[in-house]
């Protein structure tokens, strides 16, 4: 059965739909949520491969997220990279939202898709994407140029791990609530061949 998980943080309603590969006990695709001083730290990551080695280093990437999601968005990569060396290492995701700018900085490695659509949209094109760069976090880590984007109230995030099919990005309704959206798109476009994730950010603005 798939996993969910609503919650609130500072600027962000958010919700996760997670399914692990059938017949495996962990899944290897892991999130995060963080408040930070003035915004938030949303991130995915997908541990190399499944099973319980891929789950530890998700895991551990997830544990330095959360003692290190305060620095910058670049920092925090490096120092996921640090503390997955020795492991089978991930691809991830992540974006911090910063209120006082009205702004998201975002970053990836690997394979784990972004999209940001927007709610407004008349004088912007309708979505960004993000762009990623092929590598191992933990392993062979690329040299990688973090993206600074607007957000306004009512922008919606969503990150999905490739155990969810691309055509998921021509589905996402800024009407549905993170929960709901992140539930349909997993039971709509997730593969069955890998473990799958699905997070939804919807940006509430200052409060």
């Amino acid at each position: 059965m798939p996993r969910t998980k609503t919650g609130t943080a500072p600027l962000l309603h958010w919700g996760v739909a997670t399914l692990a590969l059938a017949g495996q006990r962990e899944s290897g695709d892991l999130h995060l949520v963080k408040p930070v001083d003035g915004g938030a730290l949303v991130a995915v990551v997908d541990g190399l491969g499944h099973g319980e080695e891929a789950a530890f280093a998700a895991k551990t990437a997830v544990g330095a997220l959360e003692r290190y999601g305060h620095e910058p968005p670049l920092s925090v990569l490096q120092r996921c990279h640090e503390a997955l060396i020795g492991t089978r290492g991930v691809v991830l995701s992540l974006a911090s939202f910063d209120s006082a700018r009205g702004t998201m900085t975002w970053l990836g490695v690997g394979n784990v898709e972004g999209v940001l659509q927007h709610a407004d949209w008349s004088e912007r094109s309708a979505r960004a994407t993000l762009v990623t760069r092929g590598g191992i976090v933990g392993g062979d880590l690329p040299a990688v140029q973090a993206a600074v984007v607007p957000v306004a109230p009512g922008d919606t995030l969503v990150f999905a791990t490739d155990g969810v099919r691309h055509e998921f990005t021509a589905e996402i309704s800024i009407s549905e609530p993170p929960q709901r959206l992140a539930d349909q798109i997993l039971a709509r476009f997730g593969k069955g061949t890998d473990d799958a994730l699905v997070l939804v950010a919807r940006y509430l603005g200052h409060r």
